[in-house]
């Protein structure tokens, strides 16, 4: 991975904006080092404070601050000890999981394994969650023990070997105290015991239940106008610099960058790449852009014999048709999509995941650009003449999405599709898409385990909701001989037969074009000279993660 910074000077800026944020007398007098408040301009605005509700980056980036999961990742995507100190696989089947003693909630009350086994179980009893995102690992487990208050044994359906990373990415810790109980126990279907109603995403966005681990509390969740968090001094880990963090929704990238030029910001995500010369040439602002193993792509419905944005002269839905997909996929310029419109900060995508991450092609055959061929597929399929469809996509979530999403329209018309554009803010957008109500639709995953099942198991396996299986494949794609390939290949715990069984799966995924890949975003942070940020690869913007620098 490589990280590019601006290497400067240490000089630092005061800063300026709302009053909260203001540097203290002593400091103003002394020169001493930065107020104890940060205010940070967010590209996408999170749509809950509930740490279960939707498994998009900004969710998690908030529920990060507060809510802690058994294991952490770092900067690189690696597993780190968190709220469990060790780990272990007893066989295929069971995980032992040591939990780190004396961490206390925010509110006081000490963690233990019950808090685990109850944050299982509202996990599973969550009907609020969007696309049932945070249900894997939980809904493969078969029981979950409780021996002593530091220890939790899980056993599962079939073998997760990707398990600390799931247990990372998918399961932050609640306090079990915000309901009521006789006895805890694995019974989801029959609540755990659990006999008050569980936690609604509306008793989080109030602020009612917001009882974590982490590093900072929430003051304040105000949906559209931002959050405030203040510092947990009962942390058991390393405490914040930051006493007061203020997170401030601003979508355009054009007014995150002016605001944080204004001093109303000290540091904001994504700055149009663009704009990156204002930064580079201005001696008191940094920034540090970062590779991401987020895809960008788009998925066509091709799982419906009528889908609502599509529409041919035969009454057909075109994308069902290979051949439909396949003049697409090379009507599409990426590398010039990729070096005018995000500025070289990005990667072309020619697989579905980053090269060199475990189950990527070692040497991926490129994508041809070839609208000639393209325009003869089209012909070759039935529609001489194009069809008519709609791009729907965010403005507000992915790096320059609205544009991406105008850019490729261009390149479809040009071999004959009349194509049209909804550029949607996410808020809309997301729930919209969870009910399949696009024809083509934009996508941004990460692959937050490392792995090509991180994509596969969600956006390309036949839907099976019970099994967690396609709860991402809102076009539809069923493919048997996909599924026959990979599924088995998630269950073998040896790395090299398992790495070479999801080969297979992505030659046979490129093969089919259930996805149109364009490129994997690089991450870009700017801030004010005096701090540091250390680049991120899973997106992440995290106030504890901002310094002053050295």
């Amino acid at each position: 991975m490589t990280t590019l910074h601006t290497p400067r000077g240490h000089g630092r800026t005061l800063a300026r904006g709302a009053a909260w944020a203001l540097l203290t007398p002593l400091a103003l007098c002394t020169g001493l080092a930065w107020a104890q408040s940060l205010t940070i301009g967010l590209a996408s605005e999170p749509t809950a404070a509930d740490p279960h509700y939707h498994k998009v980056t900004p969710n998690d980036a908030l529920a990060a601050h507060v809510f802690e999961s058994l294991v952490h990742r770092n900067a690189q995507m690696q597993p780190v000890p968190a709220l469990a100190e060790s780990w272990r696989a007893l066989d295929d089947l069971t995980w032992e999981i040591k939990l780190r003693q004396g961490v206390k909630f925010s509110n006081g009350a000490p963690f233990t394994s019950q808090d685990v086994l109850f944050t299982i179980c509202r996990v599973l009893n969550n009907e609020a969650n969007v696309s049932r995102s945070y249900t894997e690992p939980a809904r493969s487990f078969t029981d979950v023990q409780t021996p002593d208050a530091h220890t939790v044994i899980l056993k599962t359906t079939r073998p997760i070997p990707t398990m600390p990373v799931e247990l990372a990415r998918a399961l932050p810790i609640i306090w079990s105290g915000i309901a009521q109980f006789d006895k805890l126990h694995f019974a989801p279907k029959q609540g755990c015991g659990v006999t008050s109603p569980w936690p609604t995403v509306a008793d989080f966005n109030t602020g009612k239940f917001l009882v974590g681990t982490g590093p900072y509390k929430i003051k304040s969740y105000v949906k559209g106008t931002g959050t405030e968090l203040e510092r947990n001094d009962g942390y058991w880990g390393e405490k914040p610099h930051w006493e007061r963090v203020k997170l401030v929704p601003v979508p355009n990238p054009g007014a995150r960058l002016t605001g944080l030029l204004a001093g109303d910001y000290d540091l904001i995500e994504n700055p149009a790449a663009r704009d990156l010369p204002r930064i580079k040439n201005n001696s008191q602002f940094d920034f540090v852009a970062t590779p991401s193993t987020r895809l960008i792509f788009f998925q066509p419905d091709v799982g419906r014999a009528q889908s609502p944005f599509v529409k041919a002269p035969d009454g057909k839905n075109p994308l069902q048709d290979l051949r439909v997909r396949q003049a697409i996929n090379m009507a599409i310029d990426r590398k010039a999509i990729v070096q005018r419109l995000m500025d070289g900060m990005a990667t072309v995508a020619y697989q579905y995941m980053p090269d060199g991450m475990f189950g990527s092609l070692d040497k991926p055959e490129q994508i041809a650009f070839d609208p000639k061929r393209a325009k003869e597929l089209l012909a070759e399929a039935g529609y001489p003449n194009g069809f008519e469809l709609t791009l729907t996509s965010t403005n507000d979530r992915y790096v320059n999405d609205g544009q991406i999403a105008q850019t490729v329209a261009q390149y479809l018309t040009r071999i004959g599709i009349k194509t049209q554009v909804d550029a949607q803010a996410a808020a809309i957008y997301f729930p919209k898409r969870a009910k399949r109500e696009f024809s083509f639709a934009i996508g941004g995953w990460p692959s937050e385990n490392g792995e090509a099942s991180a994509l596969f198991q969600y956006w390309l396996t036949t839907t099976d909701r019970e099994k967690s299986l396609g709860t991402s494949n809102y076009g539809g794609f069923s493919h048997g001989p996909f599924d026959e390939v990979f599924l088995p290949a998630m269950l073998l715990m040896d790395d090299g037969q398992r790495r070479a069984q999801y080969q297979k799966a992505t030659r046979i995924a490129l093969e089919n074009v259930p996805l149109i890949p364009l490129h994997f975003e690089s991450s870009i942070w700017a801030f004010k000279k005096g701090l540091s940020y250390e680049g991120r690869r899973d997106q992440y913007t995290l106030a504890t993660a901002v310094k002053p620098a050295p």
